[in-house]
């Protein structure tokens, strides 16, 4: 049994012999907006697909069936470009390819490595406060002196960085659960790093971290708020998504909160975002129907094709909310586990069943609004149905992270769950990869490719 790995290689450059299924691949060789199945990459029965590129933008991911049964396409996001090569991989995940360009790709890795050993530190800030969406002119791109580790700190390369909606909220001067960015000060999210220089036993050089990081390529941290993380599991920038806090909020949020029971009718706003896309899966794994809204059609494809979701409407296509709810929930909603707030949650509510759950994750919809959205009033309907609404952070359960980590990695070991990531490159991109999040334009969980620098091998 076969499955397929296609490559894209715009400088007529081939991969060296790598182990796909361990992701220890050549660091130039990166994979963009991936579908994973990762059946195969741990000897199931599941095929497990990927594509890996060397540079530009994702065009299709090219996806057979096993024992080679036809293959069909799979769009994705960005310009169409040619597939140049189509290479057969086992499921050991071993990919055998040309070897005379090696010795280029291995140069053009340590040039990096050296590059970036010898440039500045490039910094993206906060400049102005956003009035209704970000633009680009609330960023700066700025340079500083790569710093140098003092006693008890470690110095870390930005590997992947993570834009998320919450982040939107913090460009505000305003209170809320998280402190604002300080104009002038560096952005900060989660990180996914390497180690380059310590001064600390327990992260070593070469050691691969996950934290609360700048926007920067390099940042320095005595340890608080990182951890060591393993890309033997899966590619680092999962960390950031399905292993990260968007993985850790679904499954918190949904089974704590939503606490689903077989049989019962999920509904799920921004269904194939980084959040979304985990929940509906769980979901799924606890024998409920599950309905996902998403804004595109090939979101809905997703959903309903990949990721196994029982129906699913692109919210654009639809003039009337309830009668698509009355339709695909005919036996009403029993959780509701919205990202996105406004008219569709004014519509669900309509359809919540007694003793309904509403787990609040997200208000995507209100964040970049100047003036608050004046809805229907339908507290009413908690009454009536006796509804518990609740709204969380995932940190509230910062003691049982480690639960929920066990738990989706083992359901991503056991190709129980995919996911799915849209990724930009260039740190330079960062604050572009971020307005386009927040208007819906990723599928999954969006990443930024800050560098491909490795100095593990």
């Amino acid at each position: 049994m076969e499955g397929y790995l296609t490559l894209r290689l715009p400088f007529g450059l081939a991969p060296t012999e790598a182990t796909i299924g361990g992701y220890s691949h050549d660091r130039s060789v990166r994979a963009l907006h991936r579908v994973y199945s990762v059946g195969a990459t741990f000897g199931c029965e599941k095929r497990c697909f990927h594509r890996y590129e060397t540079g530009g933008e994702p065009s299709h991911s090219r996806v057979a069936s096993s024992c080679q049964l036809s293959p069909h396409w799979h769009e994705a996001s960005g310009s169409e470009t040619q597939e140049k090569m189509l290479h057969s991989v086992s499921p050991s995940g071993r990919l055998t390819i040309p070897n005379d360009t090696a010795s280029r790709i291995r140069a053009s890795s340590n040039s990096t490595i050296e590059t970036h050993m010898n440039a500045m530190n490039r910094q993206v800030t906060l400049v102005a406060r956003p009035i209704g969406s970000p633009k680009e002119t609330d960023f700066k791109l700025v340079e500083s002196a790569i710093p140098e580790p003092g006693p008890g700190q470690v110095l870390i390369q930005t590997l992947y960085l993570s834009v998320d909606p919450y982040m939107r909220g913090r460009m505000n001067d305003r209170t809320s659960y998280a402190a604002p960015f300080q104009l002038g000060e560096v952005m900060t999210g989660g990180v996914v790093g390497q180690v380059v220089q310590s001064n600390l036993d327990k992260f070593p050089k070469g050691a691969y971290v996950q934290g609360l990081l700048g926007w920067q390529d390099y940042s320095l941290s005595d340890g608080t708020g990182i951890h060591r993380i393993s890309r033997e599991l899966a590619p680092l920038s999962a960390y950031l998504g399905v292993l990260g806090m968007p993985g850790l909020t679904a499954y918190f949020g949904l089974l704590d909160i939503g606490q689903p029971k077989p049989g019962e009718t999920v509904l799920i706003s921004g269904a194939a975002g980084a959040v979304g896309s985990i929940v509906g899966q769980i979901a799924k794994l606890q024998g409920c129907r599950v309905v996902g809204v998403a804004g595109t059609d090939a979101k809905v494809r997703l959903l309903t094709e990949e990721l196994g979701f029982d129906a699913a409407f692109n919210y654009h296509n639809e003039k009337n909310y309830y009668s698509k709810l009355k339709e695909l929930c005919p036996q009403g909603i029993n959780v509701y586990f919205d990202n996105v707030g406004g008219e569709l949650t004014d519509a669900a509510f309509h359809y919540l069943n007694v003793h309904a759950r509403v787990c609040i994750c997200g208000q995507i919809s209100q964040y970049n609004l100047t003036e608050p959205e004046l809805g229907p009033r339908l507290l009413w309907k908690l009454i009536e149905k006796r509804v518990k609404v609740q709204g969380f952070l995932v940190s509230d359960y910062a003691p049982r992270f480690k639960e929920g980590f066990t738990q989706l990695a083992e359901w991503l070991r056991t190709g129980k769950l995919q996911f799915r990531e849209s990724m930009v490159n260039g740190l330079e991109n960062a604050p572009k990869a971020f307005m386009g999040m927040l208007q819906g334009q990723n599928i999954g969980k969006q990443v930024v490719c800050v560098s491909q620098s490795d100095t593990a091998n």
